[in-house]
C-alpha cells in the first residue's frame, strides 16, 4: 500500500496536474490550428501556386492508373503536406511562446515600494543636532 500512496502523492502534485491539463489543451489547440491552416491558410497560399496546397508534390516515379482510376506505384515527395505541417508548428510555437511570456509576466513580482521613512539628510541633521547638545 505504501507504493500506492506514494504514487498518488506524486500524481496529485500541482506541476504534474498542470502538465496534464496543458497537454490536453495543447492537443485540442493543435486541432484548431490544423483546421485553420487547412481551411484558411492553405487555400490562400494555393491561390498563389494556382493549385491545392496540400496536393503539392514532386513525383520521383510515375505510377500507373488502375481500372478504378487510382494511381498505383507512384513515388512522390509530398512537400505540400510538409509545408502545411510546418506552418501548423510555427503557429502553435508562436502561440505557446506568447502564453509562456504572459504567464512569466504575471509571475514577476512587483518592485518593492520605496521606503517611506526619513531621508539620509534628515537622519544626518538629527545626529548633528544631538551632537551639538
Amino acid at each position: 500500500m505504501g507504493m500506492l500512496k506514494e504514487f498518488k502523492a506524486f500524481a496529485m502534485k500541482g506541476n504534474l496536474v498542470d502538465i496534464a491539463v496543458g497537454f490536453v489543451m495543447g492537443a485540442a489547440f493543435k486541432s484548431v490550428v490544423t483546421s485553420f491552416t487547412g481551411g484558411i491558410v492553405s487555400p490562400l497560399i494555393g491561390l498563389i501556386f494556382n493549385s491545392n496546397f496540400k496536393d503539392l508534390k514532386y513525383v520521383v516515379k510515375e505510377g500507373v492508373a488502375n481500372a478504378e482510376g487510382k494511381i498505383e506505384g507512384e513515388v512522390a515527395v509530398l512537400y505540400g503536406d510538409f509545408l502545411t505541417n510546418t506552418i501548423d508548428f510555427i503557429i502553435v510555437a508562436f502561440v505557446m511562446f506568447m502564453v509562456v511570456k504572459g504567464v512569466n509576466k504575471m509571475k514577476t513580482p512587483p518592485p518593492p515600494p520605496a521606503p517611506s521613512g526619513p531621508s539620509d539628510n534628515d537622519l544626518l541633521a538629527e545626529i548633528r543636532d544631538l551632537l551639538k547638545k
